[in-house]
Order: structure tokens, then sequence, then C-alpha cells
């Protein structure tokens, strides 16, 4: 376990960090074009962040003790063959939901 000073420096040190980050994209490059090599590059960071953010619950769940679990790798499979097949993505399902919720479709849980 560790002690309190040592959390909250790394909690600093994390929140510099990200600070860091984000300023060198925002603060330095934002007012000016950039490459289109650059531009290339980013429009593939959503496909790569979500299946990194995803896989690890898929392959090592935690309520499995971090065994794989047919159901799980079976949703996942389907959920890829889906995708593949149709060649949506998260960005369309999301704007139809904002479509739909505008249009009086989308109901909230608290109203049943």
């Amino acid at each position: 376990m560790t002690d309190t000073t040592e959390l909250w420096l790394i909690i600093i040190a994390l929140g510099l960090g990200s600070f860091g980050l984000r300023f060198a994209f925002l603060g330095l490059v934002g007012d000016r074009a950039m490459p289109e090599w650059v531009l290339r590059h980013l429009r593939y960071t959503a496909v790569a962040v979500i299946p990194a953010l995803v896989a690890p619950l898929v392959i090592w769940p935690t309520a499995t003790g971090g065994e794989p679990d047919p159901t799980r790798l079976a949703a996942a499979a389907a959920t890829f063959a889906v995708g593949y097949l149709t060649k949506t993505s998260l960005r369309r399902w999301a704007s139809a939901r904002r479509f739909w919720c505008h249009s009086a479709w989308c109901f909230d849980a608290a109203d049943h």
C-alpha cells in the first residue's frame, strides 16, 4: 500500500503529464494547419483506442477471474462481424441516436 504523499505525487504527475500532452496539441499547434500525413493518422485514433479499451474486458474479464468467457468472445465476434459487414461506425450510431432523441423517439430510463 502506498502512503498518501506518494499517491498525491503520482496524481499530480499524471495531471501535469496529461496537461502537457493536451497543451502540445491545442496550445502550441492549435492555430496552425497540420500536415496532411498527421491528419491522415489522426483519423484512425478512435478506431485504435476503442478496441484497446474493450479488448482487455473481453479477453481477460475480471468477472471470471481473468479467464476468457465464451459468451463475451461470441458477443465480440458478433459485434465485429456486424461492423465489418455493414461498414458502420460508432460515430454513425451516435449521430443516429442524437437524431432520434431530438425527434422525441428517445426516452429516459427514469421515465419508466
